[in-house]
């Protein structure tokens, strides 16, 4: 069990204390105030962490703290590993962006797009053209989520028991399966929406490896990077250190403790979208790697290129999320100037992100109020790690980001 630990000064890696100190006052008042149970922050430039901070609780009725050691649940983080288990199929030849998905998932041949109509009378088309590997990269297949309730496909995914993107009890094919029988928003390629897309990922990659998902992410990923606290669930002996999960009373009061992924046992849906769990030491090194464009410590998972094929927008023209995204959950202010490359958003246009944000920064957020970034200008990564489902944004976000431009000074 490792555990990450600060390793210099932050004036030695060109940050300023005193922001950093409002950083963490920042946050500490979310957990004075009830509003988040505790969290993890570590800032880190060139490799070497400057800046590491724990608050609050893992588990508040326990009075259990968070240490650097906490087990947290990642959600939607998982993406970007998913992401580079397809890139590493891809450049062993074993698997093309451009291959149609009906070529490993044949349940996806001859998509159609939704037209007009509700429940068992939906009118529908057939397809511009075929889902692309790519496409389920970038979140323009067409797929969506049940629960964003905006679209009458959203309402399918519903009626089809996707309401949490899962029927109860299917593995990963019997739902892929499910997501390839409904129709889909719009044209493969021609608008963006965040969607269960990964899920498909997921299961491509058993497919085309032979192997299961976490099998797969612990062979290839996992492992090679000394991630051994991460993983789809929590042994015995690292039960003891997973955070509880929070969501936010119906009064607006304060958090409890809500359910969340079972994780005492191999789950039977291995989720490329939202299953994993992770330490702040597991997600450090993760992290360096995809700053060090696919190399750490001496075992290299991907090429330099591939790293910076993932981490470019592959959106048209330069689009951000806010212009290309079909649904008016993506029409916010956060969107502006952030496009989309292979499972991590990316600043194009930093003059009209909502925070301050380098030329080419990316990453990605999870459901729990957990989220991660590289800029590669400033040679720096960013982790924040709570355990908190909200039901209203807290706009922590664009703080932290502000915060953190905030500290750099050299």
């Amino acid at each position: 069990m490792a555990q990450l630990r600060q390793e210099v000064e932050p004036g030695e890696a060109g940050l300023d204390a005193k922001a950093l100190d409002r950083l963490d006052r920042y946050l500490a008042r979310f957990v004075d105030e009830g509003r988040l149970p505790g969290f993890l922050v570590a800032l880190a430039r060139g490799g070497r962490v400057a800046h590491l901070t724990t608050y609050g609780r893992r588990d508040v009725a326990a009075g259990l703290p968070v240490e650097r050691d906490t087990v947290w649940r990642i959600y939607s983080m998982t993406k970007p590993v998913t992401a580079v288990a397809v890139l590493q199929l891809v450049e062993e030849g074993r698997l093309s962006l451009d291959d149609p998905l009906e070529r490993h998932l044949p349940a996806f041949a001859g998509p159609r797009v939704y037209v007009g109509g509700s429940g068992d009378d939906v009118t529908t088309r057939p397809a511009a053209g075929p889902i692309l590997v790519r496409h389920l990269l970038t979140h323009t297949a067409g797929l969506t989520f049940g629960f964003y309730c905006t679209h009458p496909v959203d309402a399918l995914y519903r009626a089809a028991g996707l309401a949490s993107s899962v029927p109860p009890g299917a593995d990963l094919a019997e739902t892929t399966d499910v997501y390839a029988s409904l129709p889909l928003q719009f044209d493969p390629g021609t608008q963006w929406n965040y969607s269960v897309a990964s899920n498909v990922l997921g299961r491509v990659v058993e497919v085309v490896s032979g192997q299961p998902l976490d099998v797969f992410f612990t062979e290839r990923i996992l492992g090679p990077l000394g991630m051994t606290d991460t993983g789809f669930h929590v042994p015995d002996e690292q039960s003891d250190r997973l955070a509880e999960l929070y969501g936010q009373m119906d009064d607006g009061s304060g958090i409890e403790p809500i359910p969340g992924l079972p994780l005492d046992g191999r789950p039977r849906f291995l989720s490329g979208s939202g299953g994993l769990v992770a330490t702040a030491y597991d997600w450090h090194r993760f992290m360096e790697l995809l700053r060090r464009r696919g190399e750490l410590d001496g075992t290299r998972l991907l090429t330099p290129a591939g790293i910076d094929l993932m981490t470019r927008n592959h959106l048209p023209g330069g689009a951000d999320l806010r212009s290309y995204g079909s649904h008016p959950a993506h029409d916010e202010p956060g969107n502006d100037g952030v496009g989309f490359g292979f499972n991590v958003s990316v600043v194009v246009d930093p003059a009209r992100t909502q925070a301050p944000s380098g030329l080419g920064t990316f990453g990605w957020s999870g459901a729990a109020t957990t989220t991660f970034w590289v800029d590669p200008g400033r040679d720096l990564t960013f982790q924040f790690m709570t355990q908190l489902r909200p039901k209203s944004s807290l706009r922590i976000y664009p703080e932290l980001k502000r915060l953190v431009h905030e500290a750099v000074i050299g």
